[in-house]
């Protein structure tokens, strides 16, 4: 038996997960209500879980969901979550209506069954990512290629605040919509009129000189100064240079047709050009900051769609950014609108575009988890993060590119659990190459 996320608010309120008979072709399911779980969001709004309560898969009978008939209001509420999830949270919203669900006459809910979208991942999708778990084990050590990583999972000491430790400044201002030339009041769901970013500079910055640079996308890390925390620990140990990072909010909602699915899952430069003309000239003006414009220290972070729109930055601007940190990337379809000349979205970049181009001077940190979104899909329906991701690494390896893949075991989606346990270590390791402070 196996686990994956099925349906959870994004901040985290409550997690429903799934067991999957994995016996047979068919991976015929049952819905069990396992617990509660607190998300990671790290200041941030992924609401890109709960991809799995789109999924089409038959839970054929007798399999079908079983819950405990003496408990139907438990039952009925973990069926409405299930589809509450479908229609408001999640990295690949579709048009499509909320997921079939047909009722037996019988009325009992166990009897229900859930048609997920695209089909049960195939026996060849299912030996493509039961690979990973014969991987060489992530350490400290690690150099690049592809590593699994085994629970159990533990912060890292580095997001611990030390005493001996001069701490960085955090500040925080606003962008306005209406101001924007890229993103003003597109009507898109969810779409929002401000979006907060948060500047950390750190102590060892003397002003005027020229700062290396870390984008973190979705405002990741800036929740309980968790990044800056870890940016205080590095550099005063001399393991990174000293870096301003700028944590920018995304605009609004999520998924296709939201503001956030424009401005992140778009393969294009826009979103770029949006944080070179109308971000970053603000942070150096307010603060006085002079970024380095050399792209060998600049980088750019992020997960789920976050990290997607990471990837992109560094592809269509490489001039601009060598260093890519990603999360559950969503490297899969979910481009909107459609561009005709790259259908798929961001599984172009593995289906296509890194192979058909020349190498160029990346160098990308990257993890998924064993139960990431859409890992009981096939891979047919281009909504399955696991192979999404194994399949940019394996682009990466054959082009020869400076990376390191990570397979969490047991992990789901940007996993609070993995990112706190390696997200230091991912940075020294991005980093490297890069003259460290003295």
């Amino acid at each position: 038996m196996d686990a994956f996320s099925i349906g959870e608010r994004a901040g985290g309120a409550h997690l429903l997960r799934m067991a999957a008979d994995t016996t047979s072709s068919t991976r015929a399911a049952r819905v069990t209500l396992e617990g509660v779980s607190k998300r990671f969001d790290a200041g941030y709004n992924c609401a890109s879980c709960g991809t799995q309560t789109r999924r089409k898969i038959t839970l054929p009978s007798p399999k079908t969901p079983v819950f405990n008939k003496t408990y139907p209001v438990l039952a009925t509420a973990v069926l409405g979550l299930l589809m509450t999830a479908h229609t408001t949270y999640g990295a690949d919203a579709s048009p499509a209506p909320v997921a079939n669900v047909t009722q037996t006459p019988s009325g009992d809910p166990a009897d229900l069954e859930l048609h997920y979208r695209g089909g049960p991942a195939t026996p060849a999708d299912l030996a493509e990512m039961a690979k990973l778990s014969t991987l060489p084990a992530f350490t400290p050590e690690a150099g690049e290629g592809d590593f699994l990583l085994k629970p159990p999972y533990n912060p890292a000491p580095e997001e611990t605040p030390r005493t001996d430790v001069p701490k960085g400044r955090v500040l925080h201002f606003t962008l306005t919509a209406a101001d924007s030339k890229f993103y003003p009041d597109t009507g898109l769901r969810d779409w929002k009129a401000t979006r907060s970013v948060t500047v950390y500079i750190p102590s060892q910055y003397v002003p005027g000189t020229l700062a290396p640079l870390l984008l973190a996308h979705d405002e990741m890390g800036a929740r309980n100064n968790l990044l800056p925390t870890i940016l205080d620990n590095l550099i005063a140990d001399h393991r990174l240079p000293p870096i301003v990072a700028v944590m920018v909010a995304h605009g609004g909602g999520d998924a296709r047709g939201s503001e956030r699915g424009l401005e992140y899952d778009t393969v294009s430069g826009k979103y770029t050009d949006f944080i070179e003309t109308e971000v970053l000239p603000r942070v150096a003006k307010d603060y006085g900051v002079t970024f380095t414009k050399d792209p060998d220290g600049r980088a750019v972070m992020g997960g789920s769609s976050g990290g997607a729109v990471a990837f992109t930055m560094a592809w269509f601007h490489p001039e601009l950014y060598h260093r890519v940190l990603t999360y559950s990337g969503t490297y899969t379809n979910n481009q909107s609108p459609k561009n005709p000349a790259l259908p798929h979205g961001a599984w172009e970049y593995h289906e296509h575009l890194i192979l058909q181009n020349a190498t160029k001077p990346l160098r990308i940190w990257m993890e998924v988890g064993e139960n990431d979104n859409g890992s009981i899909n096939t891979a047919a329906d281009l909504h399955n993060w696991v192979i999404a991701n194994e399949r940019m690494a394996g682009v990466l390896k054959a082009k020869g590119y400076h990376y390191q893949f990570v397979f969490a075991q047991g992990a789901g989606h940007v996993d609070a659990k993995v990112v706190t346990q390696t997200l230091p270590q991912a940075l020294v390791w991005l980093w490297q190459g890069y003259p460290s402070a003295k």
